[in-house]
């Protein structure tokens, strides 16, 4: 999933998120940093979001049936795939990819899981914390394989 995708989701979705959680478009409006009258250009499909108000919907309401349904569970570590693409993640504990996650592969205490939605992979460790996260399943792989060596050598 690119970027592009990612906003055109929430352009998409944006009137049915903010009537899930209750929210009228002046209280939202205010929650996202946008004028009222922005916000009903977006719900009314005559403009699109920008990316902040992409990110702030999404952190605001993760826990959105809509939105979680749309991404495939968190849309927060998807937006963090997108953007740090390449670079080392901290720590982060998961559920363990129940719903969502297809299992490609366990070795060594190690999970490589592909998001149903997304696309994207990554990889868990023993106790479900994440510890990478790629657009790529090249890299994923190679970064699956590393670990796996890594934890044979101690």
């Amino acid at each position: 999933m690119t970027k592009e995708e990612i906003i055109e989701i929430i352009f998409e979705n944006l009137k049915l998120v903010r009537v899930e959680m209750g929210y009228t478009q002046e209280k939202l409006a205010e929650m996202i940093g946008v004028s009222k009258k922005t916000l009903v250009q977006i719900e009314k499909g005559r403009i699109m979001p920008g990316w902040t108000v992409v990110i702030a919907v999404c952190a605001l309401f993760r826990e959105s049936g809509v939105i979680q349904s749309s991404f495939g569970g968190d849309p927060l570590e998807l937006i963090e795939t997108i953007t740090r693409e390449g670079m080392v993640y901290r720590k982060e504990k998961t559920l363990g990819g129940k719903v969502w996650w297809k299992e490609l592969s366990r070795e060594a205490g190690y999970i490589l899981q592909q998001n149903m939605i997304s696309r994207h992979f990554r990889i868990l460790d023993e106790d479900d914390y994440r510890i990478y996260s790629s657009l790529e399943e090249d890299e994923a792989k190679a970064r699956f394989e590393e670990l796996i060596q890594d934890s044979g050598n101690q």
